[in-house]
């Protein structure tokens, strides 16, 4: 079979964020927002096998990923609860959990070629720097430089790898050019009693769907996962992800290379192999 289950991961917390890393893990981020704590974890992106499990910080909820570069997580505090506004860099070795450098003096921007720029706020703009990635070390002062940042920044966007990466998109007809993927996708929409879009990935003639459909019973409704060969119409696989619930789920699915990485119930990721 084309889709295949690999394994599946849950703490039964709600899973914010799933993020594969360039070298084989995937960083799981977890809240929960009764208690307000964000938790951690790391597993073998390909076995499921844990790396390390609900991983906290020292503020245990206002904390984010900024960015993931070889084996480092860079996080980032907010400068107010509730507030987008972020604050400092804190770098966690994966392999160890252990910090390898934090400050609260700057913010991390970007990594372009092994080195961290960041910039500080200031009375009248931003001043720029470039830190050692491992250690946190000043390299140099940039200045108010705006512009020679913003190429800077322009080269990292276009180094990094996303190549692999796919994102469902919602079925718009009037914008769909493959005919094969439109009529059938339409076809699902006009049969199936449904709520909401239908979100889809289309790759190498398979397509991935979810799609929220009312139950005949009481108006709930489920949102189920399907993958369709879209040669011959059959379904290959398919995973309700969410039953009993009141509205629209969006998409809760992508593609990484040849995995699927799927959220059940909002609190278990189910990662499946394809066969390409």
């Amino acid at each position: 079979m084309p889709v295949k289950k690999l394994y599946s991961f849950t703490n039964k917390r709600q899973i914010w964020r799933i993020i594969p890393t360039a070298f084989g893990k995937l960083i799981i981020e977890e809240r929960d927002t009764e208690k307000r704590e964000a938790f951690f974890n790391c597993i073998d992106i390909k076995s499921g096998k844990e790396i390390f499990s609900s991983f906290q910080l020292e503020e245990k909820f206002w904390i984010g990923i900024e960015k993931i570069f070889g084996d480092i997580i860079f996080f980032h505090r907010y400068r107010k609860p509730n507030m987008p506004g972020h604050l400092g860099i804190i770098a966690l070795d994966i392999s160890d959990q252990n910090i390898l450098w934090k400050t609260d003096e700057f913010n991390l921007l970007f990594i372009y070629r092994n080195d961290l720029y960041c910039y500080k706020e200031k009375f009248d703009g931003r001043q720029y720097f470039k830190l050692n990635i491992k250690t946190g070390e000043l390299l140099e002062d940039l200045g108010d430089n705006s512009g020679e940042i913003n190429l800077l920044r322009d080269k990292s966007l276009n180094e990094d790898n996303f190549e692999g990466y796919y994102f469902p998109k919602r079925l718009s007809p009037e914008l769909e050019d493959d005919e094969k993927v439109k009529v059938f996708l339409s076809w699902v929409k006009n049969q199936k009693l449904l709520s909401g879009k239908i979100e889809y990935i289309d790759l190498d003639n398979l397509i991935f769907f979810s799609f929220t459909e009312v139950l005949p019973s009481g108006g709930a409704m489920r949102n189920l996962f399907n993958t369709v060969d879209i040669n011959t119409g059959k379904v290959i696989f398919e995973e309700e992800l969410n039953r009993g619930i009141s509205s629209y789920i969006p998409d809760s699915f992508f593609v990484k290379d040849d995995l699927l990485f799927l959220i059940k119930n909002k609190s278990e990721l189910v990662t499946c192999s394809i066969e390409k």
